[in-house]
Order: C-alpha cells, then sequence, then structure tokens
C-alpha cells in the first residue's frame, strides 16, 4: 500500500508553489521581487530531486479509479518537465527584470503550464489528459501575449489563444465520440471494448484525437501557428513551449497510441496516419527551415522536424520503440535549451533575433558561440554530440521493425538539416560582426549554456545511464 499524497507530491508542491509565487508578486514591493527567481530556481532543484528519488524508488500503481497514473513512464516526463522548466527559469532571469511589469506572475505561470504537463504525462483516462492539457494551454495562452506593449507578442497571443481553442475542441469533440462509443473515458477500457469493432465513428474519433494532439506537438499540417508564435512570444516562454509543451503532448499520444490506436481495431489505421504525418513533418519542417532568416523561427521549423524524427519511434512500436522516443525527449531538452539560451541572450542585449544579428558572434560573445554551435550540431543529429545516438535509437527501431521506408526519409531529411543548422554557425564564425556590441555571458545564464552543452557532449559520449532510465520508462508501459 502507498499513501496518495506521498505519491502525487511533486504535484501537490508545484501547485502550492505557484500560487504562493502569485501572492508574493501581489503582495510585495516591485524592487524586492529579484528574490523570486532563486526561490523558484531552488524550489524546483528540490522537486526534482524528489521525483528522481521517485523514479528509482517509488510505487508503480494507478489510483483514483485508474484516473491517474504513477508508474517510470510518467515520472520520467515529470523528470523532463522540471529540468526543463528549472533550465528555461535559469536561463530568464535577466530576460524577466527587464519586462516593464507583472515580473512577479511571470513563474507562477510558468510552474502551472509544468503543472499541467505532469498532469498530462500521468493521466489514465482522456480527461484527465484534458483537464492537465487546458491548464498547461491556458497559461501559455497568458505567457504568449506576456509583452503587452510588443505588437508581434500581442498578435502571437490572440493567434494561439484562436487557433488553440480550435484544436482543443477537436480533442474534445474526438474524446466525446469515444466516450459515446464505449461509455468510458479511461483509456484500458476503451481499448478492451473497441477492440475488434472498426466503424466509421471510431475512425473518425482516431482522426479527430490526431489532429488536436498533433496541434500541441506541431505535426504538418496542423503546424502554421508555430512560426508566429515563436517569433512574437518572449523567447524564454518560445524556449519552454517547444520543449516541454511538445514533450507533454508526446507523453499523451504515446499512452492513446499503445492503448488504443495500437489495437487490434485501430492498428491499420493509425499506423497508417502516423506514417503519412511523421514523413511530411519531416520534410516540410526541414525545407521550409532552409531560407528562414530569423533564428526563433528557424528553430520553430526545426523544431516541427523534430516532432516528425519523434513519430518515427511510435511508428516502430514496441519496447525500442518508445525508448527511442522518451531518450531523443530528453536529449531534446538540452540541446533546444542551449540555442534557446543563446537567443534569450541576444534578444535580451541586442532586442534581435535575426540570424544576420549573430555576426562576428565568435569574437562578441565565444561562450555563446560554442554552445550555440554544439546545440545546433546535436539537433541535425552529428556525432559525439547526444542528437546522434538519440537519432539511431529512433531509426534503427523503425528499421527493426520493418519500418524501412520512413527511418530513411528520417535520415535524409537529418542530412538536409545539416545545411541550415550550419548556415547560422557559418554567420556566428566568419561573418563581420563590425557595429555589434560585446555580448558578455554572466551568472544563471553562463551556468545554462556550460550545463547544457555539457549534458549534450556526455550523453553522447556515454549515453548508458540515460537509456537504461528510458528503457525502465518504457518497458512500465507494457
Amino acid at each position: 500500500m502507498f499513501d496518495i499524497t506521498t505519491v502525487l507530491t511533486p504535484e501537490i508542491a508545484l501547485a502550492v508553489l505557484s500560487l504562493s509565487l502569485l501572492a508574493i508578486g501581489l503582495l510585495i514591493p516591485a524592487g524586492a521581487r529579484k528574490g523570486m527567481m532563486p526561490l523558484t530556481v531552488f524550489s524546483l532543484m528540490g522537486v526534482l530531486g524528489y521525483t528522481l528519488y521517485d523514479f528509482f524508488y517509488g510505487p508503480e500503481a494507478a489510483f483514483l479509479g485508474g484516473l491517474y497514473m504513477h508508474d517510470q513512464f510518467a515520472v520520467y516526463f515529470k523528470i523532463l518537465f522540471l529540468a526543463a522548466a528549472l533550465l528555461v527559469v535559469l536561463s530568464s532571469g535577466g530576460y524577466v527584470q527587464k519586462l516593464p511589469k507583472h515580473r512577479g506572475e511571470f513563474y507562477s505561470l510558468l510552474l502551472m503550464a509544468t503543472l499541467g504537463m505532469m498532469l498530462m504525462a500521468g493521466a489514465g483516462e482522456l480527461i484527465t489528459m484534458y483537464v492537465g492539457l487546458e491548464l498547461m494551454t491556458i497559461s501559455f495562452y497568458i505567457l504568449v501575449a506576456y509583452l503587452a506593449e510588443d505588437a508581434r507578442s500581442s498578435e502571437a497571443g490572440v493567434k494561439y489563444l484562436i487557433l488553440g481553442a480550435t484544436s482543443s475542441a477537436i480533442l474534445l469533440y474526438g474524446i466525446s465520440l469515444i466516450y459515446g462509443l464505449t461509455g468510458s473515458t479511461e483509456l484500458s477500457e476503451i481499448a478492451s471494448k473497441l477492440s475488434g469493432n472498426l466503424t466509421p465513428a471510431s475512425l473518425l474519433a482516431t482522426v479527430f484525437i490526431l489532429a488536436g494532439l498533433g496541434f500541441k506537438i506541431s505535426l504538418v499540417p496542423f503546424h502554421l501557428w508555430s512560426p508566429d508564435i515563436y517569433e512574437g512570444a518572449p523567447t524564454p516562454v518560445t524556449a519552454f513551449l517547444a520543449i516541454a509543451s511538445k514533450a507533454a503532448a508526446f507523453a499523451v499520444l504515446i499512452r492513446v497510441y499503445l492503448l488504443t490506436m495500437n489495437s487490434q481495431t485501430f492498428s491499420a489505421t493509425g499506423q497508417t496516419l502516423i506514417f503519412v504525418l511523421a514523413a511530411i513533418t519531416m520534410i516540410v519542417g526541414n525545407l521550409i527551415a532552409i531560407p528562414q532568416t530569423n533564428i526563433k523561427r528557424l528553430l520553430a521549423f526545426s523544431s516541427i522536424a523534430q516532432a516528425g524524427y519523434l513519430m518515427v519511434g511510435i511508428i516502430a512500436g514496441g519496447v525500442s520503440g518508445i525508448k527511442g522516443v522518451i531518450f531523443y525527449a530528453m536529449i531534446y531538452v538540452f540541446a533546444n535549451m542551449g540555442a534557446f539560451a543563446v537567443a534569450t541572450l541576444v534578444a535580451e542585449k541586442q532586442g534581435s533575433s535575426e540570424i544576420k544579428d549573430l555576426a562576428g558572434f565568435w569574437h562578441r560573445s565565444p561562450l555563446a558561440t560554442v554552445v550555440m554551435t554544439a546545440s545546433l550540431l546535436s539537433l541535425a543529429g552529428i556525432p559525439p554530440l547526444a542528437g546522434f545516438v538519440g537519432k539511431f535509437y529512433l531509426f534503427s527501431a523503425a528499421m527493426d521493425q520493418g519500418n524501412v521506408a520512413i527511418a530513411y526519409i528520417g535520415f535524409v531529411m537529418s542530412m538536409i538539416s545539416v545545411y541550415y543548422y550550419l548556415s547560422v554557425v557559418k554567420v556566428m564564425f566568419l561573418a563581420e560582426g563590425d557595429g555589434l556590441p560585446d555580448v558578455p555571458v554572466h551568472g544563471a545564464m553562463k551556468f545554462t549554456m556550460v550545463f547544457t552543452m555539457l549534458i549534450t557532449i556526455a550523453i553522447g559520449l556515454y549515453p548508458t545511464p540515460l537509456a537504461k532510465m528510458a528503457i525502465a520508462a518504457a518497458q512500465s508501459l507494457f
């Protein structure tokens, strides 16, 4: 037996911390709010430490009538969300201090979004998943439009609100169809009641659920919101949106796919749909990234392509495929966070996110240049960095299961991605930066950059510990 409050400690702690930060931001004077960033950092470190302990030594169980799951899969993703939130907070201190107002609420909203992601990862039924998703999404609606005086941020917030609400409605309609067919929203019951009974209504429900989750993941053709929202949102918010919210949607998709769409009923339909979505996502994301001149838009299309790579592991299925997905999701946090940390620094110091403004960056900010280079090469899958190992796991799992075509598409697209990643590196090292200011790196930002780079290199050289965690998390689903 176990105490339910024990296994829900990370969620309870985040909820209490978020509300406490909100109260502190409202009650204390504006000049005294500089301590909110260290308070958030140390609190997240404590929750992250507890969650790591829980992964190795905590119980595995379904509780609340199967509404919520506490297994290594869910805890693994909680670790991912907390690590991403911690890195975003560390890299955003200087940026947030320059906000004209509402600095206090920033960290509270960030933690509330993290709590929503954790609920999504542990959801054992569709309504619980939807509640977590809306908690995350509503927090992001506010965060994306946080720069109220910036027209691009306001525009991004309105676009994200409209498109996000539409995708949520589509997802909810798919859930209602499933409930109408089965009388249940619990994933295990849905799979048993629909097994062998493929109908037009169940097929339509599959399409609607994939479309709703596809928006959150930025799968083509549900990706059109990403570039504008990524460009207009505050850079730390863009980083969190690109990393953690995508991982949360994948956590949901893996559970839904394994327990429903990958059953006898949905195997052929779900496999075909996901194959097509993965292929066009990799192709479109990489090809449209090539002509981009804004670093945030380039990373947006890169993020779209990365979603396609992750779908390859879901197509492969089994322990090896799911292991590849969750392994790659974790290393994606560090590689992408390194790139966005540099983008945040440039936005803070130069007020720009154009690639041309990285000219001469090697002379103006050597550390940031090295970090950005390592991060981009990892995203491209260049050895010996972590991205190479992650893509190897994904593509080899697909080939082992006979899905050779999607693995080849992924490999070719990875080679194409090297071009636009190296184009950024070329600007930093070879272009002249006359007239542009030096961009020194200090404090928490320096720690974030160095830490993400070292983790990216270390996992590439020695992936075994993270791979073992990923295998344990994947096996807990089967």
